[in-house]
């Protein structure tokens, strides 16, 4: 019986994947082969040579992959269980004391490793997009050397507002260096410079040094609560940013990672703005992989509730099952940016649906 078992998981893992990846990889190159019909002429316009373009394309997979990749799962799932039904492998199974639940354990287990595909994708994605943006010439690159009137959100709650930045001889004026802070033990600090100046010569670390200016620490209400001393010259380890670094365009939410979107995000919400539709972007970044898991456990008992209705069937499901999941993901992109509901909740909410009917519909099945 334990041969016979572990033959049958070979088989079943073995159908899953090969339709797992048909999906996961045909999908994406259907849609690039549209996207690339449509915008050719466009990027020959441009000067791209072809050899580019269809780099440009693979450096688009990943991002394309990884959304697919829920479609992948339900595919595989629903195709594999289904072509169980329909050739009575299902029933010789459960005639021969292997219940149902027993029998697409090991798709459950693939599932998983869908999931962590997904993580790593996610996490791929945005480097490959931010490659290939620049590649097609989509993605802004500054070819001046200043830079006037603009605020720079940096690390660590750090905020810059800038008058002009000129990158020929490395120098900014008129600048102010702030950190909000939250009481005596941690007290807001404001740097106003009316000149900086960087310098990496020499054995000395790189740093700017701020010329005629004020630092002053804030402490709130509390007695004592205002310090400010005045300097001629001061050399500062805040900023850690090079001349051309606060030069640099800032990214797009797909081309950062978990990390430095986590990152971009705290550091907006500390100088006051509305992060919500990025918090959404950020927890949609675990819970799309995720939902592979829950795919798995809703397609599986889907793919018998209807055993004899053939490949259709199987089609018909997993597409109008598609066409609802990303559905409901783009409603709560909406739902979370708007403050309807908590951004994690909102990214959330759909593999809490899946769920619950996943759980409804393995109860339900024939085991």
């Amino acid at each position: 019986m334990k041969i016979t078992l572990r033959t049958l998981d070979r088989y079943l893992l073995r159908e899953w994947l090969r339709v797992f990846l048909i999906t996961l990889i045909g999908f994406p190159i259907l849609v690039i082969v549209i996207d690339l019909t449509d915008r050719l002429d466009t990027y020959m316009a441009r000067g791209i040579k072809p050899g580019a373009v269809a780099l440009s394309y693979i450096f688009d997979l990943p991002e394309k992959m990884f959304l697919v990749l829920p479609v992948a799962v339900l595919f595989a799932t629903v195709f594999t269980v289904g072509s169980l039904g329909r050739h009575s492998e299902l029933t010789a199974a459960k005639a021969s004391g292997i219940s149902f639940h027993r029998l697409v354990r090991p798709l459950f287990g693939a599932a998983g490793a869908a999931f962590i595909a997904g993580l790593l994708l996610g996490e791929i994605a945005p480097v490959a997009t931010s490659r290939r943006l620049e590649m097609l010439g989509e993605k802004a690159i500054r070819s001046t050397s200043s830079r006037y009137n603009f605020v720079y959100r940096a690390d660590r709650g750090w905020v810059y507002a800038i008058r002009a930045l000129e990158l020929r001889t490395r120098e900014m004026t008129d600048l102010m260096l702030e950190r909000e802070g939250t009481g005596a033990a941690y007290p807001t600090i404001v740097l106003a410079a009316q000149r900086a100046v960087y310098s990496d010569s020499g054995k000395i670390r790189p740093r700017w040094t701020m010329v005629r200016g004020t630092l002053r620490y804030l402490a709130g209400n509390e007695p004592g609560g205002e310090t400010a001393f005045e300097f001629d010259s001061m050399q500062t380890r805040t900023m850690t940013e090079r001349p051309v670094d606060l030069l640099a365009e800032p990214k797009a939410p797909d081309e950062m990672r978990y990390a430095e979107l986590r990152r971009y995000i705290d550091a907006l919400t500390r100088s006051g703005s509305n992060a919500k539709k990025l918090q959404v972007e950020l927890a949609l970044k675990i819970a799309i992989p995720f939902i592979c898991l829950l795919i798995a456990l809703f397609g599986a008992p889907l793919a018998i509730s209807s055993p004899k209705s053939g490949a259709a069937w199987g089609v018909a499901a997993s597409l109008a099952t598609t066409f609802i999941v990303l559905l409901m993901f783009q409603l709560a992109k909406a739902v979370g940016a708007g403050g309807v509901l908590p951004p994690a909740l909102a990214a959330w909410t759909p593999n809490i649906l899946v769920g619950v009917a996943a759980v409804y519909l393995l109860r339900k099945a024939p085991t």
